[in-house]
């Protein structure tokens, strides 16, 4: 059974705040809710599922169920990472085809910036099976994902400067979003002369890291058909495993090489149809590998790819991140995807920001990668459609 065109996208919201030291995380997960419901026309009443991932308080969705007053016969606590929320996604597309689900809601809130857990750290990685074997040796967050660069780099020839014009397009988009994190644009120059973080990227090749938030509503075709909103198709979904094989890893590639392929094959379409991508920008290095093995560019041609403005937007050939994205805009929680698909349905809705809004945006993606490129990872990758 295809879920593709049973479940649509009805409400979408981004918490405005990126430090927000007086809210606790029940209330900012409260508060997005409330905004993609109001997005979509519909109340916490109408909720019969919930999902959450490993930011939620307390027992997760048993514990938030019950603070928002929701009364759902489906719930899901998958926990990947910055890709859990396009897996709920997913499971709640499926859900809803299958006739157990009418409406979904999918909630994401965190506090990294204001005293939250920091980078991995509601991820539990110090209970992992494979704690005690790898961080005797000092891995970062920023360290992985400089391994898997350095690799790219030799393998292939890639340069800091490529990689400086993945945050030069976020920067460029990000100076039309008032509540983006960092407004200024800059220059290739002034990424590859930024401070080194873990060789050989630096400052600015990182995301950022803010509080905040975000929430989804998916819904049935017969709940779309009744609401007063552009509801958005989802079209086709792909999650993937990568795991280290036994220290036998390849850092040039990443889980989006099947995840990709799939959610293309159950949308019908290929990666040349796409208008507008969403991609998880941890660091530009993210971008980089994901594009490729999405099969926008050449393994190895990335760099390329990324050169010359080809990701900003209006005009680029494939414009991404048009609020500015991880790099720029917001991170909540260290969890990259939930904003990812906001802003897809907002170019697909046609309210994205006028500057950056894509021209005739039909189809869009969204992609999320949750662990490190360094290791292991889940990564799922939704389509969408402004129509079926």
């Amino acid at each position: 059974m295809t879920i593709r065109g049973k479940a649509f996208i009805a409400g979408v919201y981004e918490h405005p705040g990126r430090e927000l030291p007086d809210r606790t995380l029940p209330q900012i997960h409260g508060e997005v809710a409330a905004g993609a419901l109001a997005d979509a026309g519909l109340t916490l009443a109408d909720v019969d599922a919930y999902y959450s991932a490993g930011d939620a308080p307390g027992f997760g969705a048993l514990s938030m169920v019950e603070y928002l007053g929701l009364d759902c016969t489906y719930i899901d606590d998958t926990e990947t990472g910055g890709s859990a929320y396009l897996v709920h996604v997913q499971h709640a597309a499926a859900a809803i085809a299958a006739g157990h689900v009418t409406v979904a809601l999918i909630t994401l809130a965190g506090k990294p910036r204001s005293g939250g857990a920091g980078p991995g750290g509601s991820a539990r990685f110090s209970s992992a099976p494979e704690a005690s074997f790898e961080n005797q040796f000092g891995m970062s967050v920023p360290g992985g994902y400089a391994l898997a660069a350095a690799r790219h780099m030799h393998e292939f020839g890639t340069t800091s400067e490529q990689l400086a014009e993945v945050k030069v397009a976020a920067s460029t988009h990000a100076q039309h979003n008032p509540n983006a994190f960092l407004q200024d644009v800059v220059t290739v120059d002034e990424v590859v002369s930024s401070p080194m973080i873990s060789d050989p990227l630096r400052r600015l090749d990182c995301c950022v890291i803010t509080d905040g938030g975000g929430a989804l509503v998916l819904v049935s075709e017969a709940v779309a058909t009744s609401l007063d909103r552009h509801c958005i198709p989802v079209l086709g979904t792909g999650t993937s495993i990568k795991h280290t094989s036994g220290g036998r890893i390849d850092l040039t590639h990443t889980g989006a090489s099947r995840s990709g392929p799939l959610a293309f094959a159950e949308a019908g379409i290929t990666p040349a149809d796409i208008d507008y991508v969403s991609i998880y920008d941890s660091f530009t290095i993210t971008v980089l590998i994901t594009l490729e093995d999405l099969g926008f560019a050449k393994k190895g041609h990335g760099g390329r790819f990324v050169s010359d403005g080809a990701l900003q937007s209006p005009g680029g050939v494939l414009p991404f991140n048009t609020d500015g994205g991880g790099l720029c805009n917001n991170h909540p929680a260290n969890r990259g995807d939930m904003t990812k698909v906001v802003e897809a349905v907002r170019q697909l809705r046609g309210e994205a920001h006028a500057a950056v809004q894509v021209p005739d945006c039909e189809l869009a993606l969204a992609h999320g990668t949750g662990g490190s490129l360094a290791t292991r990872m889940a990564s799922a990758t939704l389509v969408m459609g402004r129509s079926l």
